[in-house]
């Protein structure tokens, strides 16, 4: 769905719930209030499906200030330390800036996250006042670009890694050109082959406009079985697996053309995952 500016994920999570009236939902990649945008929902047993469609790479169009920074380094933060109302950067310098992201790299996460520490989240302890000091992550940008730029005003688009924060990237890109900077607006555009074109509003969420499950794993190949290979598969039990996969490979597994597995190719075989089907 296209999740609205002013809402977390958990209130359109409990909206769902209520238009389709089941409490089997669950949400893959948090939207922070502000941010708009893409937003998969997964039902029933579907749910289980959540770590395949996180670990895929996500698009963002985010629009960012030059000049000040905020304690969230988002517009919902406190401005920190004085503010450059005319930074003076030129678009070439923040295109070689910008361009300069891309690649695999460290990244520090926003104190204001949901990162844990000592088993309680970094932004409740940031709320508090308390100091937080976040490891940096291994993350990796694939694409990233300037899409416009009316200084102090940016946006930029960019296709990241799960767990990549684009405050984060906005915050960077302050510091390395010396001015400050943080995220104004973010919208996500598409997680995987998922695009947000496709997506329906809240207001228009119903039964109908629930996907099949097999709609969220495109990235995946899928192998087709005969009745006797479903039945090995609901039941827990490997299947030969067809010539071309490799090892390690995941596999979307249809009966009828319907999803009922997921496997992980292992010397040969298609050893299930995640079942969704039932016996």
């Amino acid at each position: 769905m296209d999740k609205p500016a002013g809402l977390t994920s958990h209130d359109v999570v409990a909206r769902v719930r209520r238009a389709l009236g089941t409490r089997a939902v669950g949400h893959t990649g948090t939207l922070d209030p502000f941010a708009t945008g893409l937003l998969v929902l997964l039902l029933g047993r579907a749910t289980r499906l959540a770590r395949f469609v996180e670990a895929q790479p996500k698009t963002y169009l985010a629009g960012a200030r030059l000049g000040s920074r905020t304690d969230t380094d988002d517009v919902t933060g406190a401005v920190m330390g004085p503010v450059i109302e005319r930074p003076d950067v030129s678009e070439a310098a923040l295109r070689e800036a910008i361009a300069g992201f891309a690649g695999a790299q460290r990244q520090r996460p926003p104190s204001y996250s949901a990162k844990h520490v000592a088993g309680e989240r970094s932004y409740r302890l940031a709320r508090r006042g308390q100091p937080v000091a976040l490891a940096e992550t291994a993350v990796t940008v694939y694409r990233i670009e300037l899409v416009g730029y009316r200084p102090p005003e940016l946006t930029f688009r960019a296709t990241v890694s799960p767990g990549t924060y684009l405050r984060g990237i906005a915050r960077d890109l302050g510091d390395r050109l010396g001015v400050g900077a943080h995220l104004t607006t973010l919208r996500r555009e598409a997680i995987g082959s998922l695009r947000v074109e496709d997506a329906v509003p809240l207001d228009r969420v119903s039964p109908a406009a629930v996907r099949p499950a097999r709609a969220v794993l495109g990235h995946l190949p899928a192998v087709e079985l005969d009745d006797r290979a479903r039945a090995d598969v609901l039941h827990g039990r490997a299947v030969a697996a067809p010539a071309g996969e490799g090892t390690g490979a995941e596999v979307a597994l249809l009966a009828g053309g319907e999803l009922i597995a997921v496997a992980r190719e292992v010397d040969g075989w298609l050893r299930p995952a995640v079942v969704l089907g039932q016996p």
